[in-house]
């Protein structure tokens, strides 16, 4: 009998453990290293060898300037008054990102996209084009053959198209030329900082570091940031920050919130998300306008003129909307099925969510973008 309760002691146990493990996340997921992160670069450039596909020159006389620069810079001289039709080139923005810890010589891929009217960039090769960060200083250098995932073909002045034509990208196409300084620092400290701000989250993370790697390791400077004492020496403090990003936190739960999107319709929410009972009674309104065109034909000899007559109908239509009872609800499944119950669209559910906020019905945060 005591080895059976005992068993079932251990399970209860061993399930727990498992629960707790299965919401833990590791630091590295929810937290990012002050000094370590990446850059965005962009740069102006050509693309050429296009099949005719290019820019309309007279509509991007940049284009036409660029290579006109690109010719003089190579020892090619036009005459003056040269009237360039180029209908193979097109200029482009490049852009790239340079990861964190990124050394001369490393490759990156780049992306191009047309600023002209060129009709496709399939086929095509960026020439030599530098790519600058924010400071104006050039990190890296782009070169080589545009891969274009879109396809597309015309003919009697029919077309189709299959994705976008306009942007490709080249694999490792820009060698990094200049390196940012940065890292996880020589000083005393290091600096993490949550994803996402949070008190208690915080409050977690300083008592996990500072029960694996001793007291007074951590400290909590606000509800992002956390001061960690690491190694001086750079072998040690890269052991030291590979442990230190493994660890398991249980973080706080997130902030009830209800994202809408206005533009599309689209409602977002997380598993926070709670409701108080409630009722709903959500009609629509609908108005709508017809014009028909009829002519107004003058008798024989009454001298008047055959002339358009405009005739509009406006019908109101009010549907009416039953009232709905919401009960409480403490899960994303039941606030689901209780939104689904009043059969509203998703246009719709923009007044409803806003209104039940008003209300104090909508437990959760009201986020419109």
């Amino acid at each position: 009998m005591i080895l059976a309760r005992a068993a079932r002691l251990i399970a209860c146990v061993l399930l727990i453990a498992g629960c707790s493990l299965a919401q833990a996340q590791r630091l590295k997921e929810l937290t990012t290293v002050g000094g370590v992160r990446p850059n965005q670069l962009i740069g102006y450039g050509i693309v050429v060898g296009l099949d005719g596909s290019g820019d309309q020159t007279t509509q991007t006389p940049f284009t036409v300037q660029s290579v006109l620069n690109m010719l003089t810079q190579l020892g090619v001289q036009l005459p003056p008054g040269t009237n360039l039709q180029l209908k193979n080139v097109a200029a482009v923005t490049v852009t790239a990102v340079l990861p964190p810890y990124s050394r001369v010589g490393q490759q990156i891929d780049v992306t191009v996209s047309s600023i002209g009217n060129a009709k496709s960039l399939r086929g095509g090769t960026l020439l030599m084009s530098p790519l600058k960060g924010a400071d104006g200083q050039i990190y890296a250098i782009a070169q080589g053959n545009v891969i274009v995932a879109g396809a597309g073909a015309s003919a009697g002045g029919s077309s189709t198209q299959v994705n976008q034509l306009a942007v490709g990208r080249l694999p490792n196409g820009a060698t990094v030329e200049r390196e940012v300084p940065g890292g996880v620092g020589d000083g005393e400290f290091i600096q993490l900082s949550l994803n996402e701000a949070n008190f208690g989250t915080a409050s977690k993370v300083v008592q996990t570091i500072n029960s694996s790697f001793g007291v007074s390791t951590a400290r909590a400077l606000d509800a992002r940031t956390i001061q960690v004492r690491a190694p001086q020496d750079p072998d040690a403090r890269v052991a030291f920050m590979a442990r230190l990003e493994d660890l398991n936190i249980v973080p706080n739960e997130a902030i009830a919130k209800v994202i809408i999107n206005a533009r599309t319709g689209s409602v977002v929410m997380n598993k926070a998300v709670t409701l108080e009972p409630c009722a709903i009674s959500h009609g629509n309104l609908t108005v709508t306008i017809s014009a028909k065109n009829d002519v107004s034909q003058p008798g024989p000899l009454s001298g008047g003129q055959t002339a358009p007559v405009k005739n509009a109908t406006v019908e109101v239509k009010a549907e009416k909307g039953g009232v709905t009872s919401v009960p409480k609800s403490a899960s994303l499944n039941d606030v689901v099925r209780a939104l689904n119950q009043i059969g509203a669209t998703p246009q719709d559910l923009l007044a409803i969510l806003q209104a039940m906020k008003s209300a104090g019905a909508l437990k959760a945060e009201l986020e419109v973008i």
